[in-house]
């Protein structure tokens, strides 16, 4: 039996789906039920459903992102979406993200028991595929599928929210809370799309940002220093010198100096 999960903020809705849905016909059932986001992402890692219906707007949560956390995570889960806005746009993005279906409330029972149709049979395609050539481990999605759009999706999000917050004490279990994934997955994720670490990523937008600063002869090397994010001045010229290959004194002089800079 395949494991399926609802998630709504509408308790009718959730109800309805679990009571009316003919699960059995198609090998399925409901394993757990969710009312808000952030419960219903603490639910998906531990259930592990094979497949959801979910509301895509519900209060306090990013919709697309907790879309694509999922499909990052569980590529192999199937979702369809539950949504009563007919955003054009909106449902593009999701179905880049590999949703199954985009249902529209008030929703037809057909609409839903097709949904529920094609989920069942995608599962028994992929258990066809696992018999004939069992995955690799921890490989990377295909190139183009919802899984890898979800994975690119995220390492977005998440490169934007550094930039925005690096000048303070941005840690990667903050990000990762941002982009509702784990730690763990995020870590990996940046690594896979950038080839760097979180630390190596984060440093690399401050010192992007103190090249600016420095542009600025009334800003002294610490205060930049503070304003992209190092609590050590120390540390900050160890990382600067590193990546650009001069202090950010010598880089200032070479901004007043062109020509010099040339020749350093």
């Amino acid at each position: 039996m395949y494991r399926a999960a609802v998630i709504d903020d509408e308790d009718i809705i959730v109800q309805g789906l679990v009571r009316t849905l003919p699960w059995a016909k198609y090998g399925c059932e409901v394993a757990a039920t969710a009312s808000d986001g952030a419960a219903a992402l603490a639910m998906l890692r531990r259930e592990k459903p094979d497949l959801i219906f979910t509301d895509i707007r519900m209060p306090g949560v990013d919709g697309l992102a907790v879309l694509a956390a999922v499909r990052s995570e569980f590529p192999d889960m199937q979702v369809t979406i539950l949504s009563g806005y007919p955003d054009f746009e909106y449902a593009q993005r999701a179905i880049e993200l590999g949703v199954v279906r985009y249902v529209l409330k008030p929703s037809r029972f057909a609409d839903l028991e097709d949904a529920l149709r094609a989920m069942s049979a995608n599962l028994d395609a992929l258990a066809g595929e696992r018999a004939a050539q069992p995955p690799q481990e921890d490989a990377p999605p295909a190139a183009g599928s919802g899984a890898e759009q979800a994975q690119n999706f995220i390492v977005r999000n998440a490169e934007a929210y550094i930039r925005a917050h690096h000048a303070e004490k941005l840690t990667l279990g903050e990000v990762a809370d941002h982009v509702y994934v784990s730690q763990w997955h995020l870590s990996k994720l940046i690594a896979r799309y950038t080839g760097q670490s979180f630390f190596d990523l984060l440093n690399g937008v401050r010192i992007e940002r103190a090249r600016e600063l420095l542009a600025n002869p009334a800003l002294r090397v610490f205060e930049i220093s503070e304003q992209v994010g190092f609590a050590d001045v120390t540390h900050f010229s160890r990382i600067f010198k590193k990546l650009t290959g001069v202090s950010a004194n010598e880089y200032r002089a070479g901004l007043q100096c062109p020509q010099k800079r040339g020749q350093t």
